[in-house]
């Protein structure tokens, strides 16, 4: 075949892309229906797609290379409610792309095994794309087997991995959270903590110290808890026993559910005695009794940007580093008033142990 009588190669991204004077993640953000993009931007971009003609294609790509339309997602602890709406915004966005998706659960205690098995068997299903849900490091060994030129994103991993990775910011979190607790007149802020080796909750604990250290207070000592709210009820306890602990920022909102009973059975009063903020925003935090003043990961927004890297990567063929960062909000409720008393209004129980 001579050079003329050659198919001539379609617009694609980058040519959008330059026709706009944007660049080619803008345009990603548009065909998405990324809400987070000017209406003269997305004028411009549209204008552009009309003018050239362009049409995304995956499906042609991905067949070309010998892979499916469908994206796998290697979820850790799907019990929990962050990992698993995570998976649900994600499906959400890979069906607004018309894009499958298959997802592999990583359970049991060995975790890095488990991921590996999963990988091994998502690349042999030709998947277009993989998607880490990786709070932990165990996602780190298992990344190591995905073959070039298959696009990764993670979610909620860490900039050492040198992959796409979107998360909510959980230092901002824990920083909001705490100078929450501090604007209400509290001295210093208790922090119930979540596992160690979970990045968010690592960041969460970051954010607490550096809010404290803003205004020169003193970090009290750290208690530690699960995910569950029988770990916060056991922190609870041992917090309701010490009358100068009056504001607390719990790992999660489960955990401030088990400390609420606590206090309660304790005789010590929410927001009256102790001030509380919890962490998610799950949809029954605002039933709680009294409403949990929380920190709401917005997981529709990870979702979207997770598609939108792994759309990036398999429109233009290149890997990327891209972090993109989810700002997290504070959702006011009832649990934080201001200080009224320097200890708990009821005597503590004295049968407490």
């Amino acid at each position: 075949m001579t050079p003329a009588s050659l198919p001539q190669r379609g617009p694609v991204m980058s040519d959008v892309a330059a026709r706009a004077g944007v660049s080619h993640q803008t345009v990603s953000r548009v065909l998405n229906g990324h809400p987070h993009v000017s209406a003269t931007t997305r004028t411009r971009v549209l204008a552009a797609i009309a003018e050239l003609g362009y049409r995304r294609n995956l499906s042609a790509r991905v067949l070309a290379t010998g892979r499916s339309n469908v994206i796998g997602v290697v979820a850790q602890n799907t019990t929990l409610y962050g990992p698993s709406s995570m998976v649900q915004a994600i499906g959400e966005a890979a069906l607004g792309a018309d894009l499958s998706l298959t997802v592999g659960h990583v359970a049991g205690y060995d975790a890095t095994a488990a991921s590996r098995r999963i990988v091994e068997r998502l690349v042999q299903q030709g998947a277009a794309g993989l998607v880490f849900i990786a709070p932990v490091d165990a996602a780190a060994e298992a990344m190591r087997l995905v073959p070039d030129g298959v696009p990764i994103v993670t979610v909620d991993g860490v900039p050492e991995w040198e992959c796409a990775n979107v998360a909510v910011d959980q230092y901002v979190g824990g920083m909001l959270a705490t100078r929450h607790l501090l604007e209400a007149g509290h001295r210093t802020v208790w922090h119930v903590a979540g596992p160690e080796p979970w990045h968010g909750s690592r960041a969460r604990e970051e954010g607490w110290r550096a809010a404290l250290a803003e205004v020169g207070a003193v970090a009290p000592p750290m208690t530690r808890a699960g995910w569950s709210a029988a770990s916060g009820y056991q922190c609870g306890r041992m917090l309701a026993r010490i009358p100068d602990c009056t504001a607390i920022f719990a790992a999660n909102d489960h955990v401030a559910l088990g400390i609420m009973r606590a206090m309660a059975e304790q005789g010590r009063r929410i927001p009256e005695d102790v001030s509380l903020v919890g962490f998610d925003d799950v949809p029954e935090a605002g039933y709680f009794h009294p409403g949990l003043t929380t920190v709401r990961q917005e997981f529709a927004e990870v979702g979207r940007e997770a598609v939108r890297l792994l759309l990036d990567q398999l429109a233009t063929g290149q890997s990327s580093t891209e972090n993109a960062l989810v700002e997290p909000v504070l959702i006011p409720r009832a649990t934080v008033g201001p200080v009224v008393a320097t200890g708990p209004a009821v005597a503590l129980k004295e049968n407490a142990s």
